[in-house]
């Protein structure tokens, strides 16, 4: 549909876009991205025909731009600019039926149902049909912005050219419009190029971007391939994090302030932290700690302060365990935002922790151990589900890689296993050698400070702590556990 090649230009003698090329097929969103002063308003001004060419060409259906009639341009390429001068006073509808222009005739041109139709099928799409006889100056911002890409809209033209169409508009009408564009690719074919200053949004609705720098393209390609850190930074000299978005396959980034904004100090956590009852083991820590577990409450990956394993009765039974789990730590004065919350049928009394180290390193293992329904997990699919509970924390002191804290899971369910087979917990159905239980929580918390620890597998100094820990917190939990039930050894 748009095909632009080596073009050339800006304002003065010395262009400000340089040799671009590239092309968008219907139904696809291009995004272009880049620094201020990067070029992108001036390369769509170009496309759209407001500046000259130095050199290079641009085609639109297969036709070279610069041979459009104005009216036959404005009903294959619609145009949101970035800023609006409003010379005459108009309501909503008024302006919105500028649209229609292109496809009036002569000067007496009645108005058609079809004209009609585009105009309200614009201002509905929009979610401005109820300012349609305001006038426009007296509207928000953001309420002009919509009001203008409906206009574009009713234009109904297969090419659309938007110039930072979320400007001014909080994030539901930022969603709102996006999802509009992109149905408009997806359902009626047209070809949409945007200029975007927010990259995740970009990266979030776009099917290609394009990156410029002074002037250049220094990237063009799916959202994963060019939102990437070393790009990111390459271009726009900040710092960030890139990561998948939790819903789709696109990419997100985040960006990381300078060391010396972030209001973390270098800090160690250790076992006077903790404090256990009768009800519940919690720990409380200095600062916020980087954590990934498989909580009830606060499960995933988040930075939290305060953890509680709490204690519930064998016939402990719930509808809703999650929203019964708030309760108990908002009457129990913890803000949930900054907890993570597990249960145990086990007496936490009997929670073994220990503190491990080595080197410099240090790490604190938190163990409640239940093996009464202990679980054969390659015999599962012949049993139904019963209750069980072993619980492991494991608290580091250091730096740990998103690598680091699955690597340490894994290295924690081996040791958690290995402990099981050296006190010979059968499965109590299949006789089995036991691997675990149908409710184990594990978590992993880090204070991401002092050393570096890139990986936590069983030959790592990280690992070979978490082995042991894990290994011996197991079996003494398990121990503690046979003594409580009068198990024979």
């Amino acid at each position: 549909m748009l095909q632009v090649t080596g073009v050339t230009g800006g304002y003065g003698k010395e262009p400000i876009v340089k040799n671009v090329s590239f092309n968008v097929q219907p139904g696809e969103i291009l995004g272009i991205l880049g620094p201020n002063g990067s070029g992108k308003s001036t390369l769509l001004k170009m496309i759209s025909g407001i500046l000259p060419k130095q050199e290079g060409s641009v085609e639109i259906g297969g036709k070279d731009a610069d041979r459009y009639s104005p009216k036959e341009f404005a009903r294959n390429v619609a145009v949101l600019p970035q800023m609006h001068a409003h010379a005459f006073s108009h309501t909503v509808r008024a302006t919105v039926e500028l649209g229609r222009y292109p496809y009036q005739t002569g000067l007496f041109s009645s108005w058609t149902a079809e004209d009609e139709a585009a105009v309200t099928h614009a201002m509905e799409r929009t979610g401005v049909t109820r300012y349609e006889n305001t006038l426009i100056e007296s509207l928000s911002g953001g309420e002009q912005q919509r009001v203008f890409v409906a206009q574009a809209l009713a234009q109904q033209a297969p090419l659309l050219l938007l110039d930072e169409p979320t400007n001014h508009l909080d994030i539901a009408y930022q969603q709102q419009l996006l999802d509009t564009v992109r149905s408009l690719a997806i359902d009626e074919g047209k070809t949409v190029v945007s200029v975007f200053h927010d990259i995740n949004l970009a990266a979030l609705y776009c099917d290609r971007l394009l990156l410029m720098e002074k002037g250049g393209i220094a990237k063009i390609g799916l959202p994963q391939d060019v939102v990437r850190e070393p790009i990111i930074h390459s271009v726009y000299k900040a710092a960030v994090k890139t990561q998948a978005h939790p819903e789709l396959p696109k990419p997100q980034m985040t960006l990381l302030p300078s060391l010396n904004n972030t209001p973390t100090k270098p800090f160690v956590v250790d076992e006077t932290q903790f404090t256990v009852t009768a009800d519940s083991v919690q720990f409380h820590a200095p600062q916020s700690l980087k954590t990934v577990s498989s909580a009830v409450h606060n499960p995933g990956t988040g930075w939290y302060t305060t953890f509680v394993n709490r204690h519930v009765d064998a016939a402990y039974d719930c509808d809703d365990v999650k929203k019964e789990m708030e309760e108990y730590l908002e009457k129990g004065g913890h803000h949930l935002t900054d907890t993570v919350g597990m249960m145990t049928a086990v007496q936490t009394l009997h929670a073994e922790i220990a503190t491990y180290a080595d080197e410099g390193l240090s790490i604190i293992i938190a163990v409640t151990a239940g093996v009464g329904n202990a679980v054969d997990v390659s015999k599962a699919i012949e049993r139904e589900a019963h209750v069980g509970t072993i619980n492991t924390w494991m608290i580091v002191n250091g730096r740990l890689s998103d690598e680091a804290f699955i690597q340490a899971m894994i290295t924690a369910t081996e040791a958690k296993t290995r402990a099981l087979q050296t006190e010979n917990i059968l499965d109590p159905l299949t006789r089995t050698q036991a691997t675990g239980t149908s409710t184990d929580s594990l978590l992993v918390a880090a204070t991401q400070t002092g050393p570096e620890l890139p990986y936590a597998g069983p030959i790592t100094p990280l690992g070979k702590l978490i082995g042991t820990g894990v290994y011996e917190c197991t079996i003494r939990a398990i121990q503690t556990y046979k003594e409580a039930k009068g198990w024979e050894s």
